[in-house]
């Protein structure tokens, strides 16, 4: 039994990164990366993904990342993923194993895999709700158009507002003069 494992979020400068592993009980049709489905398509698919499947899914907040780095919360979401999801493989899309040696990885795994299609659903879903439910607390900042994604209209957003505690604040801005981690635009 294979074990797909896909994130979302990995890039944005606000919300979490969302990890999640899958194991299909049943075929499912359909299934691709989720970034080449339609938004009504991938929450048809993920009904279908968690009705059909052994699962498993990782937030990780933003301060942990900024905490722990992006490496490091990945790693440790497939590792929880790997504790609560009984599969005798583990793949996940990408290029990296993240130095755990029983896991697979292969690039664009969430294409060609079946299971890791159905991961890159179940992350890329419960990130996006995720992202639409806080933006009623944060409604400065449209979450709910580019899910915390690096936008012009976002970080148009950041420069009016500044960043709230659903940004990653280790993640520089070369907009605002943050090349360089610890260095501020000059005020004068």
């Amino acid at each position: 039994m294979l074990c797909g494992i896909d994130e979302a979020g990995r890039g944005p400068l606000a919300g979490p990164l969302v990890v999640a592993g899958v194991v299909l009980k049943e075929q499912i049709k359909e299934l691709n990366d989720s970034k080449k489905l339609t938004e009504k398509k991938r929450e048809a698919l993920f009904k279908e993904v968690i009705k059909s499947s052994d699962y498993h899914i990782v937030f990780k907040s933003a301060k942990d990342i900024d905490t722990k780095g992006i490496s490091t919360c990945i790693k440790e979401s497939i590792q929880e993923i790997m504790q609560n999801v009984n599969a005798s493989e583990y793949l996940m899309d990408g290029n990296t194993s993240f130095n755990i040696p029983t896991l697979q990885h292969k690039i664009k795994a969430d294409a060609s895999v079946v299971e890791v299609s159905a991961a890159s659903i179940l992350a890329k879903v419960s990130r996006d709700r995720y992202m639409c439910e806080i933006a009623k607390d944060f409604p400065n900042y449209n979450f709910e158009k580019h899910k915390g994604y690096g936008t012009k209209a976002h970080i148009e957003k950041i420069k009016e507002f500044g960043r709230s505690n659903e940004h990653r604040f280790t993640f520089r801005l070369k907009d605002l003069g943050e090349e360089k981690i610890g260095v501020q635009k000059s005020l004068f």
